[in-house]
């Protein structure tokens, strides 16, 4: 009998992935090391009719055919809300902490053991190399939006849909420029702004207001993508000086 602990987890995202885990598990349950659910599943920003379900596997080996099985599960489930999962090893995880600290962090604070051992709660997150990886971010984030706004040609639908896009993507950044800064970042979307707002003095307003473009808020676009922009610009001088 295979015993899955989705306690803790929003309901609706339970039901959904745990026919997804059972049928990996009976298959494959000698080569897994352990199973987690991650990401807004966790937190009061879960959305039925928006949110997908998030997960991590981590294997004891990557093999091509548990790839080969995997695959046509994510046809099966994803039209129910079930990402694909992430696939990684141990050693892969202990490997990869000095090239992607801000998403290790993520998967650290934000995640749930549903089958196997814990192994995320005792990662370590090299500050130096977190401070190097939200320079990096916030650059390249930077960068696509100013040429995402050159291609659209002010094409306010557009851009809407560039600003939902980003928020999303900035919020592990902002956990960590929040930790960076000594403090213990929030889990939820909101909460992790207004602490980012606390210890870095940026407004958080305009992110706020691109979260909510995901509903369908009404907007002036282009006037929000400009002052999102600038806070963006704000934040990162801010991580620039954390090299100090």
């Amino acid at each position: 009998m295979i015993e899955l602990h989705l306690d803790g987890i929003t309901s609706a995202a339970a039901s959904r992935i745990r026919p997804f885990f059972i049928e990996i598990l009976n298959r494959y349950a000698a080569d897994i090391h352990s199973i987690y659910v991650t990401g807004s599943a966790l937190t009061d920003d879960f959305s039925e009719k928006h949110s997908d379900v998030n997960s991590l596997i981590v294997l004891n080996e990557m093999t091509f055919d548990f790839l080969k099985f995997i695959a046509p599960l994510g046809r099966k489930f994803g039209s129910g809300g079930v990402s694909a999962p992430l696939l990684m090893t141990h050693d892969y995880i202990q490997e990869s902490l000095d090239v992607f600290p801000m998403e290790f962090l993520d998967l650290k604070m934000i995640h749930k053991t549903v089958y196997g051992d814990d192994i995320l709660k005792n990662i370590a997150v090299d500050k130096a190399y977190l401070r190097l990886q939200c320079e990096r971010e916030i650059k390249t984030r930077l960068l696509g939006l100013r040429q995402g706004y050159i291609s659209q040609l002010g094409d306010a639908g557009k851009i809407a849909r560039i600003l939902s896009r980003s928020i999303t993507g900035c919020l592990p950044l902002f956990r960590a420029v929040v930790l960076l800064k000594g403090a213990e970042p929030p889990a939820g979307k909101t909460g992790a702004i207004n602490s980012l707002s606390l210890a870095t003095g940026v407004s958080g307003e305009s992110f706020i207001k691109a979260l909510s473009l995901k509903d369908g808020a009404k907007t002036d676009v282009l006037s929000l993508f400009e002052e999102y922009y600038r806070n963006l610009e704000s934040l990162s001088a801010i991580i620039n000086a954390l090299e100090q």
